[in-house]
């Protein structure tokens, strides 16, 4: 995926850049991932086809050149900042966790779940996806339920705060997801969750 974004995001820097570039020539640039990694793009002239796999290293489109160069960071800024600027949101995920075998929030959860409802009201109206998580105590059907009753409960509280969404989804993995792998009827506290994805 992380390639995915860096190309999607060359290409699109690329046909602003051929449009309204504030430099002489066109040229693509190869931009780092939100998750810190570059992977690599492939750019085809006339020329010849030019490999770039440097964060910030770019390549000419006049079909002259098919050397890289490297890009500072504040021409980037100059030439691609209408695409920067156009560039949606990240997803974020959220984990509340649970006392055991309910569908409440711990203590601390309760607080960070005021985190949650911040990030939504800033963002406005969004996608939301709320998984419900259980441990392995129980017996699975059970744990499926519980973990539906606690993916339900934090859609409860969207509404009752007056959270606006474009989709809600609610769903339970139940103890089929486990965020620590234990054996079977093993309390642990970090796989009694929801986990909160807002996209």
């Amino acid at each position: 995926m992380p390639g995915y974004l860096i190309r999607g995001l060359a290409v699109l820097l690329l046909a602003l850049c051929a449009t309204g570039c504030a430099t002489s020539k066109s040229y693509v640039v190869l931009m780092e991932s939100p998750d810190g990694t570059t992977g690599a793009i492939v750019v085809q002239t006339a020329n010849g086809s030019t490999r770039v796999d440097k964060k910030l290293n770019a390549v000419a489109l006049d079909g002259k050149t098919v050397n890289t160069f490297a890009v500072e960071p504040p021409r980037v800024q100059q030439d691609f900042s209408a695409a920067l600027g156009a560039q949606p949101a990240l997803p974020v995920t959220f984990r509340l966790y649970f006392d055991t075998g309910t569908a409440n929030l711990t203590k601390a959860s309760k607080a960070d779940f005021q985190s949650v409802l911040s990030t939504l009201r800033e963002r406005g109206p969004s996608a939301v996806s709320v998984i419900g998580h259980t441990d392995t105590e129980g017996k699975s059907t059970w744990n499926e339920q519980i973990g539906l009753k606690r993916a339900t409960a934090i859609a409860d509280m969207f509404k009752k705060e007056r959270i606006e969404v474009i989709e809600l989804v609610v769903t339970s993995h139940g103890e089929s997801n486990l965020l620590i792998k234990t054996p079977d009827d093993t309390p642990e506290p970090r796989n009694r969750r929801v986990e909160i994805i807002v996209r």
